[in-house]
């Protein structure tokens, strides 16, 4: 037997009871990470993978897809993966466009309709010139906007809509294995379900649910791409404040959660308050437009994960007290202190 056979027997022999210690399915993937670590052939992957079991973290399927992407995958299947990503979030962006678009000429439509009537009263009321001439600068105005909204789509609106309708049909296809929120880049709810099923009470873990105060608000005043750029802004800084056991996920719409393992209900609503804070600091401006939006805030529920509980459970402990953070004025942290 040569000595390369020799030596993977031998790291066989290891690779398993690996897998039976930690709890890992034996899908040909986990083996190929658990594999891997037993030979030591990336020093990357056995530091994280100790980091993990060092602080006596499960390894959810989700997070053996992320480290088996990362450390193992072959230039191909990255490839792939990264242009699923870029892909689906080319179709937000163009979609949100398309909309914006539409929505610009519906607001042109109407803006022209009240300058008709003013011209109907410059006779009849007998305007200054100067009233006049104000006139004929807002429908300048108008018409410039409307120009400037459009121009970058004249050519693509015949033919975007069926190419997003195509696209959509065949990322759909291939969207079964994403853990990947495409707007924000944060790990998504599915992600964050997998991580639940391996969720230990006595290992102490905390979920924080996260929603941005007033969102429709913010797109109904500065337009769906202002939005879209909150959500990335608030996304950042929830990931920058993540660190050690905590991980952060785009839930839906504006509400967000982060998830804290080897934690305890107080430090969750401390890191949930630096949060806060972080969030409403923020500026954001849209470069399009010049328009500078502050003062942007959100509101957080903290909940524990105790014995006895399941992990619905603690999914609705943590949105009552996001309710209840709402209810009392938005911008805080309920609970108030563990």
């Amino acid at each position: 037997m040569s000595d390369e056979l020799e030596r993977s027997f031998q790291v066989l022999k290891q690779t398993i009871p690996l897998l039976i210690k930690h709890h890992i399915s034996a899908i040909p993937t986990n083996y190929a990470l658990w594999y891997t670590y037993a030979s030591n052939q990336s020093e990357q992957l056995n530091q994280q993978l100790d980091r993990l079991v060092a602080d006596d973290q499960p390894i959810s399927p989700a997070r053996a897809k992320e480290l088996y992407r990362l450390h193992l995958a072959d230039d191909q299947e990255v490839d792939a993966w990264q242009l699923r990503q870029s892909l689906e979030a080319m179709l937000v962006d163009l979609s949100q466009s398309l909309k914006d678009t539409r929505d610009d000429t519906q607001s042109f439509k109407q803006a022209i309709d009240s300058r008709l009537s003013d011209l109907d009263k410059v006779e009849r009321e007998g305007w200054s010139v100067e009233e006049v001439m104000e006139l004929v600068r807002s429908l300048v105005r108008e018409t410039q906007h409307i120009r400037t909204s459009t121009l970058d789509f004249s050519a693509a609106l015949v033919t975007a809509e069926k190419e997003i309708a195509e696209l959509r049909a065949q990322l759909k296809a291939s969207q079964q294995d994403a853990l990947y929120d495409a707007l924000t880049g944060l790990h998504n709810r599915r992600y964050l379900e997998d991580e639940f099923r391996v969720m230990q009470a006595d290992k102490g873990t905390c979920l924080i649910m996260v929603d941005i105060d007033h969102f429709k608000s913010i797109n109904d005043e500065y337009g769906h791409q202002m939005g879209d750029r909150v959500l990335k802004s608030v996304a950042k800084k929830l990931q920058d404040s993540c660190r050690d056991n905590a991980m952060a996920f785009r839930f839906g719409g504006e509400e967000f959660a982060v998830l804290m393992q080897g934690s305890q209900l107080g430090q969750a609503i401390h890191k949930a308050d630096v949060m806060r804070r972080t969030i409403e600091k923020m500026t954001v401006s849209d470069r399009r437009t010049g328009k500078i939006l502050k003062g942007i805030t959100a509101s957080f529920g903290v909940a524990e994960f105790k014995n006895g509980m399941r992990q619905s459970d603690l999914l609705e402990q943590a949105d009552k007290q996001l309710y209840q953070a709402k209810t009392l004025g938005r911008n805080r942290v309920m609970p108030i202190k563990a």
